[in-house]
């Protein structure tokens, strides 16, 4: 298991663990990040990840990556 940041581009990865506070959490599944789903890293910018999670793509900030295990 590893944090989203250290993911490979353009690589299926299944989500394991969600981190956070609960309002950290529950944002980030308000987005699709839920365990068991699928994310692919699309694009890295500035520190900032676009991914894509649920059929749509999402930019999340290297902080937020850091919480999503997969």
């Amino acid at each position: 298991m590893m944090p989203l940041t250290l993911a490979d581009l353009d690589k299926n990865n299944i989500i394991k663990r969600v981190g956070g506070n609960p309002e950290v959490k529950k944002h980030l599944e308000n987005l699709g990040f839920i365990v068991g789903g699928n994310v692919k890293i699309i694009n890295v910018n500035g520190g900032n990840l676009i991914v894509n999670v649920k059929e749509s793509r999402v930019a999340i900030s290297r902080e937020m990556a850091q919480k999503i295990m997969v």
